[in-house]
C-alpha cells in the first residue's frame, strides 16, 4: 500500500495511526435499522401494549371477588334494569347501523392478460426495417427511434398489431377492430375458463380503451360476442389514458357497493392500429417505440361466497387529476403535426409533471396504508420545517412497511427509475415493471396486470400480502389501488409468463 511519498511500511503505519486517533463512528457501531425497527413495532402496537396491563388488572380484580360480590352485581343490575335495556338497544342499533353502512368487500377472482401470438413479434431489427420501408421516415427520425428502443427497456420479444406487419402498413378501421377484438376476446376467453363463470353471470362491464372508440362501442361488441343479459350495466371509458384501469376498477367496485351480488368484468387495452404515427416529429414518434399489443380482463364479485376462492380483497382505491393545470393538461396530447399526420405528443416536462401528480397521490393514500410511526415521523418532520423553519430534508415515508410488491405502470424505463429513486426502493420491487416493459412493452392501462402476473408466477405473493398499484395517464392523472391477497396466490393457468418465467429477471440496462 502506497500512500502519498513515504514507503509501503511507514505508509501503513500513518493509517493505523490515523485511525487510532479517531473517535468511534457511533452510526455504524449502533444499529440503527435494529432501532427503527423496534420504534415502528412500539408505535404499532401502542395500544395492544397499553390494553395488555389494563385487561391484567381486571382479571386479577375479577379472580379476587367471591360469590357474595357477584350476587350483589347482579341484583345491582336487576334494580337498574331501564338502564340495561336502553344501552343494550344503542349497541343492537349501533351494531346493525354499522354493518347495513360499511363498504361491501370488493374482491378480486381472476384476472387474465392477452398473450399476442409469436408472429406478431417485433424484435428491433425487424421494427426499424419495416419503419425504414413505409418510405414515410426521413434518417433523423429512423435514428431517433433506433435510440429510443435501445434506452427504452424493451426487448426483443414484444408484439406490434398485424397491420403493421405489412409493407406498406394497413392501419384501416377494420384492422383495428380485429386487433380489439383478438385482445378483448382472447382476455375474456381465459377468464371465463380459469374462473367458470358464465358470461349470462355478468352484471357489470366496464371497458377502457383510450384512443379507439368506433360504434358501436368496444363494450357492445363484447356483449354482441358473449350475448351478455339484456339489463347489463355496460360503460366504455375512452380517452382516460394509461391509468384508466385503475379509473374502470374504482367505477366497477361503486357499482358493486349499489348492485348485491353481482359479478363486475373491468376489461383495459389499448389500440395500436390506427394510431401509429407516420410523421417526423420527435415528441410523437416516441410512442410509436413504446406502446404495444396488450390487454386483461379482471373478474371483481361482492358475493361473500367468493371470499374462499378469491385471489385479493380491494382495500383502496385513490385518484389524483391534475387536468386544471395547463401545462399537465397537455403534456400527453393527441394532435397533428405541421403535415396533418395525427399522433401523441409527449411534452419534455412529462417527468416532472408526474412526480407532482405522484406527490398529492401518495399524499392522500400515506394516511390510509402507512403505520402510525412512518406517520407520525413524516408530520413531525413537516411540522418543523413549514412552522419552527429548519432545515432538513424533507422525510419520505417508508411504504415497504406498507407494501410487500409493487405494480408500476411500465409506462417507459424513465418512469421506472424515477419511481425506484423517489419512493427509495429496492431492485426487487421494481423487477416486476422492469420485465413487464422488457417483455410485453408498454401495453398502457393493462401494464399492471402484466406485473401482478409476474409477481405470482415468481412465487412470491403470500396471503396477506399488500399489493399497489400505480398507474399515470394523460389528463394529467395518477391513480393507485391497493389490494390484499387472501391466500398464497399460485398463477392462472393461462398467465403469459407460463413458459417464459424462468429466464427472468434480465439485464434490461444498457
Amino acid at each position: 500500500m502506497d500512500v502519498g511519498n513515504g514507503t509501503e511500511n511507514s505508509g501503513t503505519v500513518g493509517v493505523q495511526i490515523q485511525l487510532r486517533r479517531r473517535l468511534p463512528d457511533f452510526l455504524q457501531s449502533v444499529k440503527l435499522k435494529y432501532v427503527k425497527l423496534g420504534y415502528h413495532y412500539l408505535v404499532s402496537n401502542l395500544i395492544t401494549l397499553c390494553l395488555v396491563p389494563i385487561m391484567l388488572i381486571i382479571i386479577i380484580e375479577a379472580s379476587q371477588k367471591n360469590p357474595d360480590d357477584i350476587r350483589q352485581l347482579w341484583l345491582h343490575l336487576q334494580y337498574n334494569l331501564v338502564s340495561v335495556i336502553i344501552c343494550s338497544a344503542f349497541i343492537v342499533f349501533g351494531s346493525t347501523v354499522y354493518i347495513m353502512t360499511r363498504p361491501r368487500p370488493v374482491y378480486l377472482v381472476d384476472y387474465s392478460c392477452y398473450r399476442a401470438p409469436e408472429n406478431l413479434k417485433a424484435p428491433f431489427h425487424l421494427f426499424m426495417e419495416r419503419s425504414r420501408l413505409t418510405g414515410d421516415f426521413d434518417d433523423s427520425s429512423l435514428e431517433f427511434q433506433r435510440k429510443i428502443l435501445v434506452r427504452s427497456g424493451l426487448g426483443e420479444d414484444t408484439y406490434v398489431p398485424e397491420a403493421m406487419h405489412f409493407i406498406p402498413p394497413r392501419p384501416s378501421m377494420q384492422a383495428a377492430r380485429e386487433e380489439a377484438q383478438q385482445v378483448m376476446f382472447g382476455s375474456l376467453d381465459n377468464l371465463f375458463a380459469n374462473t367458470n363463470v358464465k358470461p349470462k353471470d355478468i352484471g357489470i362491464l366496464v371497458v377502457n380503451c383510450s384512443l379507439f372508440n368506433p360504434t358501436p362501442s368496444l363494450s357492445a361488441i363484447i356483449v354482441n360476442k358473449y350475448k351478455l343479459r339484456g339489463n347489463i350495466l355496460s360503460f366504455n371509458l375512452g380517452g382516460m389514458g394509461c391509468s384508466a384501469g385503475v379509473i374502470a376498477v374504482d367505477l366497477a367496485k361503486d357499482l358493486l357497493q349499489v348492485h348485491r351480488k353481482t359479478y363486475a368484468v373491468v376489461v383495459s387495452t389499448e389500440n395500436i392500429t390506427q394510431n401509429w404515427y407516420f410523421g417526423n416529429k420527435k415528441s410523437m414518434l416516441i410512442p410509436n417505440c413504446l406502446f404495444r399489443v396488450g390487454g386483461s380482463a379482471v373478474l371483481l364479485s361482492n358475493k361473500s361466497a367468493d371470499r374462499r376462492r378469491a385471489k385479493y380483497k380491494l382495500v383502496h382505491v385513490v385518484r389524483t387529476h391534475k387536468g386544471a393545470d395547463d401545462n399537465a393538461f397537455r403534456c400527453v396530447y393527441q394532435e397533428q403535426d405541421d403535415a396533418r399526420k395525427t399522433g401523441v405528443s409527449l411534452s419534455k416536462d412529462l417527468m416532472a409533471i408526474a412526480g407532482g401528480a405522484l406527490k398529492t397521490n401518495i399524499t392522500t393514500l400515506g394516511p390510509l396504508v402507512l403505520p402510525v410511526s412512518e406517520q407520525l415521523l413524516f408530520f413531525s418532520t413537516l411540522i418543523l420545517r413549514t412552522l419552527f423553519k429548519m432545515k432538513m430534508r424533507p422525510y419520505i415515508p417508508n411504504f415497504n412497511l406498507a407494501f410487500n410488491h409493487f405494480c408500476i405502470h411500465a409506462g417507459g424505463r424513465a418512469v421506472i427509475d424515477e419511481l425506484e429513486k423517489n419512493l427509495q426502493l429496492l431492485p426487487v420491487h421494481v423487477e416486476a415493471s422492469r420485465m413487464t416493459l422488457h417483455r410485453f412493452g408498454n401495453t398502457s392501462s393493462s401494464s399492471i396486470w402484466y406485473e401482478l402476473a409476474y409477481t405470482e408466477a415468481k412465487g412470491r405473493m403470500r396471503k396477506g400480502h399488500r399489493v399497489w398499484q400505480i398507474a399515470f395517464g394523460s389528463g394529467f392523472k395518477c391513480n393507485s389501488a391497493v389490494w390484499e391477497a387472501l391466500q398464497n396466490v399460485k398463477p392462472s393457468r393461462n398467465c403469459p409468463w407460463k413458459d417464459c418465467i424462468d429466464r427472468y429477471p434480465v439485464n434490461c440496462i444498457s
